[in-house]
């Protein structure tokens, strides 16, 4: 299934969104948001959230610093 992760599209072979965050090498979830179609995904929900064909997926980390 093909998606948009961060202006990047990328193939993967499920349709989970945790599935979708592994395959593209992202494994420390800490200090991630994550929003589907410009939709804010809870936390809670990432096991479970079903991907489709062609969804945009923006990845945010929360970082230090002033």
């Amino acid at each position: 299934m093909k998606i948009i992760m961060n202006d990047t599209p990328i193939e993967i072979s499920g349709s989970s969104l945790v599935l979708a965050l592994s395959s593209s090498g992202i494994n420390d979830l800490k200090g991630l948001a994550v929003a589907v179609n410009d939709t804010v995904i809870p936390r809670t929900a990432w096991e479970n959230f079903a991907l489709k064909e062609n969804d945009t997926i923006t990845i945010i980390r929360a970082t230090q610093g002033g």
